[in-house]
């Protein structure tokens, strides 16, 4: 059993946002330090690490550890329609899930059927990355916005001092390189420079749900997964993404 509330309801919107960007539906394990998922993408290419802090919420009461099916979607979508200055209130109800708005004056009530979800892996890739990468979010989205206008495909390189990202389609070309004392860059360590190209679209989507101002970290190594990482708030976001291999 648990009853689990937060504050700002559109900040939990903010959260699963950056899950369901990646899965339409997953499963939640829920223990006295937080809320975690693991789950691969439907196409096995991608991967995501979702964990909030149980401190994030403003009432945290879980009795056993338990895992919770959703589908992801549906979740959303009700949660799109929290309401400035809500609260949110989860727990369980037998079978299903029980979703409670809470405003100054009134409440809503939503109920989701759990659902058996995939089996998704416990452990991470091991990786030893070469390349690591701090850029200012919405830096990098104009960067995969321009990208995409081109190729469905992005290239990131890194050197001692610098980083650059290339497309290359058949409408065009397109080369950018940023020094590591510019202003795009917040930090970069290279112990060994790495190259790899990557699906642009879920590049995008991985970092579509970046709030302002935030940072994305990227980690790289040739012809390897690549690790990005962001953070909501208390929330932590890793995705791992596989890189493109030309046939």
């Amino acid at each position: 059993m648990f009853e689990i509330k937060i504050d700002d309801a559109k900040y939990w919107k903010s959260c699963i946002d950056s899950i369901v960007s990646l899965i339409e539906e997953g499963s939640f394990s829920i223990s006295k330090d937080g809320i975690s998922l693991k789950a691969m993408d439907p196409s096995g290419i991608s991967m995501i690490s979702f964990f909030i802090p149980s401190k994030a919420f403003s009432t945290y009461k879980v009795d056993t550890q338990s895992s919770i099916g959703l589908n992801l979607d549906s979740f959303s979508k009700i949660l799109a329609s929290a309401r400035s200055g809500e609260q949110l209130q989860m727990k369980d109800s037998g079978k299903r899930f029980s979703i409670e708005f809470i405003g100054k004056n009134s409440r809503r009530r939503y109920t989701l059927p759990l659902i058996d979800a995939k089996k998704e892996p416990d452990k991470e890739p091991k990786i030893d990355f070469e390349s690591f990468v701090e850029v200012k979010s919405e830096s990098l989205k104009e960067i995969l916005k321009d990208a995409n206008l081109l190729s469905p495909y992005i290239s990131f390189k890194t050197d001692k001092n610098s980083f650059a990202i290339s497309a290359k389609g058949d409408a065009g070309d397109l080369e950018e390189e940023h020094q590591s004392d510019g202003e795009y860059i917040k930090k970069l360590k290279v112990d060994k420079p790495s190259a790899s190209t990557f699906n642009l679209d879920y590049l995008s989507r991985m970092v579509s749900a970046t709030t302002p101002n935030s940072t994305v970290k990227l980690a790289l190594k040739n012809e390897e997964p690549t690790k990005i990482e962001y953070s909501i708030g208390d929330a932590e976001i890793t995705y791992y993404l596989a890189p493109y291999m030309e046939s």
